[in-house]
């Protein structure tokens, strides 16, 4: 049938060849409904000419979004003043499309009752925030909810004994840098936001979720550095009432924390 079909089209002078009728359509109908092996061979080389002819082309891929991200897991202990104070348990890993950076921490803080903060971070694979929850218990459980979308957070905060409070924090860009109260995993989310390839210093816009409080924090690659008899690459980080040191293997994994003002040490175990 196919042969037949291709001499009819050959031999008929007044009929309009099937590219003409149809452009690739017309071509196609000529190929049978049933293959032998032969065939499809066939089938496969009639298609590979048209796509050389230009009569079919390749679908465009859809660039891939960058990811940012590698898997992390640890623990970090707080020292103020060289008096542990703190540990935090965290987890940085694939979540279906995107990421989660989670942590908890347990403070135990010299006259002050035992409490526990904990934070779930939900990301797009480039860094920007979907969704944010923190809980903190100590005598009272207070807690929020946070969604983000063009550069908006929609906020719902649960106080124990209180109605829930609503607000909307509008940021001028969806890209936001999430560092909250206790929770220093987050800062390796920052050191992941951070450009490593154009360097230089980066400015973020930045929200402290607990305390419901926008800004902004410049980070600024400074190169190697020795802290207690180790090797690092350093992050120098910069609001305008705090300055923190971030210290990373060569994989940019965080490995320590220093804020000066507050002679606090963040180390991982």
């Amino acid at each position: 049938m196919l042969c037949l079909r291709r001499r009819i089209v050959m031999h008929n002078p007044n009929r309009r060849s099937p590219v003409a009728q149809g452009g690739v359509r017309g071509v196609l109908r000529l190929l049978p409904t049933t293959y032998t092996r032969s065939k499809r061979v066939l089938t496969a080389c009639v298609l590979l000419a048209l796509c050389a002819a230009g009569f079919v082309t390749a679908k465009p891929k859809t660039p891939a979004t960058p990811v940012i991200f590698q898997k992390d897991k640890g623990k970090f202990v707080v020292q103020v003043d060289g008096h542990t104070v703190a540990h935090e348990d965290f987890e940085i890993a694939p979540n279906g499309a995107g990421w989660v950076a989670k942590g908890v921490t347990e403070l135990n803080v010299p006259q002050t009752p035992p409490s526990t903060v904990s934070g779930t971070l939900t990301l797009q694979p480039d860094g920007t925030p979907i969704s944010y929850e923190w809980t903190a218990q100590a005598e009272k459980t207070n807690g929020a909810h946070i969604l983000f979308a063009n550069g908006i957070a929609k906020v719902t905060l649960e106080m124990q004994g209180a109605r829930p409070f609503e607000q909307d924090m509008s940021f001028n860009t969806p890209l936001v840098a999430i560092l909250d109260n206790n929770l220093y995993h987050q800062y390796a989310v920052l050191a992941r936001l951070y450009d490593w390839q154009k360097r230089g210093p980066q400015t973020f816009p930045v929200l402290i979720p607990q305390e419901l409080t926008p800004g902004s924090i410049t980070v600024e690659a400074t190169g190697p550095a020795s802290v207690a008899g180790k090797d690092y690459e350093a992050l120098h980080a910069t609001t305008s009432d705090l300055e923190v040191f971030l210290y990373l293997d060569k994989d940019h994994r965080l490995e320590r924390v220093e804020v000066p003002s507050a002679k606090a040490s963040i180390v991982r175990e």
